[in-house]
């Protein structure tokens, strides 16, 4: 994947684990990065990239985040936007899910990375590449052998999917959307038993990302390229 000079990317929850990867891979081949997070001067992971990185202060479910996000990069071309920014709540079974933690993940998961996209669309519309992505999940199709448990996440990433598959509907021929798992990633999320490194994780999306096409709006893939059911 050659450098992009000039593009930018813009990555929420970039202060670790997949996007913290996604600033670093960028960063190297020469793209301007601005890596959101919720507390930026705690990042120390991220300003040690180098000044092609520029920490931003994001929470997703903070209305008022986004909208002084948008106004500090108003008038600035994104190339690439991509949500990944989400939670993992703790594994539960039929029944467990109190309301507060099912209603904090949808938020983090589906309705922040809807309204931070509503916030950049015009910085990714004077963009070159237009491309958009929400970091979903396998565990949000719903076309795939369910296993029962984790209510919370699998709703909210499957809520995801819905969202972005719809503003790929409405957003057609001014953005390419797509939704793109990362497979089970040693991350903190993941796990140390995650049968994927970050790096060959990451490197696959922005693979996926680099080969994104108008006719792939709508589309959920895989971090190999494959595609994924609903």
């Amino acid at each position: 994947m050659p450098a992009a000079s000039g593009a930018t990317v813009l990555i929420t929850g970039a202060n670790r684990g997949i996007g913290l990867e996604f600033a670093r891979q960028y960063a190297a081949e020469g793209w301007s990065v601005i890596a959101c997070c919720r507390q930026p001067e705690a990042a120390d992971a991220l300003h040690q990239l180098g000044v092609a990185v520029e920490p931003q202060q994001l929470d997703v479910t903070q209305d008022d985040d986004i909208r002084a996000l948008a106004e500090r990069l108003a008038g600035r071309p994104i190339d690439v936007l991509i949500n990944n920014a989400g939670i993992f709540p703790q594994r539960e079974a039929f029944g467990e899910t109190d309301t507060a933690t099912w209603l904090h993940t949808l938020h983090s998961n589906c309705i922040g990375p809807v309204h931070v996209l509503k916030a950049l669309l015009p910085n990714l519309q004077a963009g070159k590449q237009r491309k958009t992505i929400a970091i979903t999940s396998g565990l949000g199709s719903i076309g795939s052998q369910l296993a029962g448990g984790n209510y919370a996440y699998r709703t909210s990433k499957a809520a995801l999917n819905m969202a972005m598959a719809n503003a790929a509907a409405e957003l057609r021929g001014q953005l390419i959307v797509a939704v793109v798992s990362p497979g089970w990633v040693q991350t903190d999320m993941g796990g140390e038993h995650a049968t994927l490194t970050v790096q060959d994780s990451v490197h696959g999306i922005r693979r996926v990302i680099d080969g994104l096409q108008p006719g792939d709006s709508g589309s959920f893939f895989n971090y190999d390229g494959s595609i994924l059911p609903w």
